[in-house]
């Protein structure tokens, strides 16, 4: 396992060389459904690459990628969830907050998640029981109560009917809190109250690609995942996230 883990790291690099390398001259960007929700021809680029090398790695595993996958999660099996590019607008717009993101699910629990911002060469990775790191170094959620954190959160921007209760939730955090933030990568977001650079992120509505591997590396860097409601996430459908440290008490 530990040799399919650091080819898995590696791949995931590999891909992330790709996007950070990107030909901006001749970017091809394609409208999907919902508002501001776009594909590059990057997007499919590194999801392909990625779908290749994971299967090579692991054959009896199954993939689940963002861009045009048909295949259903089981709660049974090894299945990878990937996104090839978390942070697609800000990919187009070279905003360089945009992130490579897989995990591995087997049997319907997390057992690997890796996350690459490719602009700061950070490499967030986690396996369950064996906790989370950066670059190699092991990384924590802090002991901050929230009046002493920052609160990142999404906008979920695909669905407009949840910008005002996303915006005035972010309200009611920012009286709490010291300060409000909005990266635009759900899963850097995670990273970040992972490493302990924030203490709580939230988003009302995201895809499995887009939690799967974050909700692992808090988790094991001592965070806590659940949806906004407090209920444990699930790999088979759309879900809203709040991550925490354990001081960090969420808004009711």
């Amino acid at each position: 396992m530990k040799h399919d883990i650091e080819a898995i790291i590696d791949l995931v690099r590999e891909c992330g060389q790709l996007v950070k390398d990107a030909d901006r001259r001749n970017l091809h960007v394609d409208a999907k459904a919902g508002h501001a929700n776009f594909v590059t021809d990057y997007d499919k680029k590194v999801q392909d690459r990625l779908k290749s090398g994971l299967l090579k790695i692991m054959p009896d595993a199954h993939f689940i990628g963002e861009e045009g996958t048909t295949q259903e999660f089981s709660p049974k099996g090894k299945f990878f969830i990937v996104d090839p590019i978390d942070g697609t607008t800000n990919f187009i717009k070279d905003f360089r907050a945009s992130s490579i993101s897989v995990a591995l699910v087997v049997d319907g629990a997390a057992e690997l998640g890796a996350i690459y911002n490719p602009y700061l060469d950070e490499m967030f990775t986690a396996m369950r029981g064996q906790g989370a790191f950066c670059n190699g170094k092991r990384i924590h959620v802090s002991s901050e109560p929230l009046e002493n954190g920052l609160v990142i959160f999404g906008t979920s921007p695909y669905n407009e009917e949840l910008s005002e209760r996303s915006f005035k939730l972010a309200y009611s955090y920012f009286r709490k809190s010291i300060d409000v933030r909005r990266t635009g990568s759900a899963a850097l977001d995670m990273c970040s109250v992972a490493a302990g650079r924030a203490e709580l992120f939230f988003e009302l509505s995201l895809s499995p690609w887009d939690y799967a591997a974050g909700a692992l590396i808090v988790e094991e860097a001592g965070g806590i995942v659940t949806d906004i409601d407090g209920n444990a996430l699930a790999y088979d459908r759309k879900s809203s996230i709040l991550a925490r440290n354990k001081a960090a008490r969420p808004i009711e």
